[in-house]
């Protein structure tokens, strides 16, 4: 068998490549382009750790909504106790729809019609109440998003003119920007709340706690309500989710629970605004029936 013969030179280029490699200083990996903030602002802010207040809308008033907007995280359109309906909110948020709080809905139920409505509007959020179990959870995170991770369908509405601006496409963005809240109201939901709170595409979990009170029996001073409380605070974290309060009066400071409670209806504005024409009473106070007993 003959024997190739290599070149000398071939061999001494081969040699002084694998030496320059060897010695050449390493190059730094290219760093990952920094993920772009969420047009949710209140999405973006829970993210980061912050905490998040509303304030509560009731009525059909374009210019006090237009108004309040400014001052808060975000909005709590209420449709579970109010006469608001869906064309009542679409034309407040289309008279001001970047008036600064982010539009969220509580929901009447978790039925996919109401929220489909509620997205098409331009919801950024939506809000169940009283989920006693996975599958009223797992209704409230498909018909919120679109495929692949959910099951809202294409349809007209004004949502896309509102967020699809400056080049950025809604259809591409909006599952990232929605913000699925879950409300637990009941012992049966606390004794759930580990299931519920694991749902995929559900974000933050909440306490409704006027409610959890009427439920259980128990006032809210009462240790028998505390764990409840606890548990559901428990369960949320432990399948890392955001826990909230509906009560922020006696939860957002001060309260063994306060550090870790992020979301909640009503409390402070972002600048010590008020809203007139209540009584005097702060925007920040909970709306007839939410207070605490």
């Amino acid at each position: 068998m003959r024997r190739m013969r290599v070149p000398l030179m071939a061999i001494c280029s081969l040699l002084a490549a694998a030496l320059l490699a060897v010695l050449a200083p390493a190059q730094p990996q290219a760093q990952t382009a920094a993920r772009p903030k969420l047009y949710n602002t209140t999405k973006q802010k829970l993210l980061e750790g912050k905490q998040v207040f509303s304030f509560t809308q009731s009525k059909f008033d374009i210019a006090g909504y237009c108004e309040a907007a400014k001052h808060f995280d975000y909005t709590w359109f209420e449709m579970q106790h109010s006469t608001l309906e869906f064309k009542d909110i679409e034309a407040m948020i289309a008279a001001c729809p970047h008036a600064g709080a982010t539009h969220m809905i509580r929901m009447p139920d978790a039925q996919e019609w109401h929220i489909q409505h509620a997205t098409d509007i331009g919801m950024l959020g939506v809000i169940v109440p009283t989920v006693d179990d996975v599958d009223r959870a797992r209704e409230a995170a498909k018909w919120a998003r679109y495929p692949p991770v959910g099951r809202r369908s294409a349809g007209s509405g004004q949502a896309a003119g509102i967020w699809g601006i400056n080049g950025v496409n809604y259809r591409q963005t909006i599952n990232d920007n929605m913000l699925v809240v879950i409300m637990i109201e009941t012992p049966t939901g606390a004794a759930n709340a580990y299931d519920i709170a694991s749902v995929p595409g559900v974000d933050v979990v909440i306490i409704g706690n006027n409610d959890l009170s009427s439920f259980s029996g128990f006032p809210q001073s009462d240790d028998r309500y505390q764990v409840l409380m606890n548990k559901i605070h428990d369960d949320t974290l432990k399948a890392g989710k955001i826990f909230g309060q509906a009560n922020a009066a006696l939860y957002a400071k001060g309260h063994s629970l306060s550090k870790d409670a992020k979301f909640f209806q009503n409390g402070p504005s972002n600048d010590g605004w008020t809203m007139p024409g209540r009584g005097g009473r702060n925007a920040g106070a909970p709306p007839p029936g939410e207070g605490g007993r």
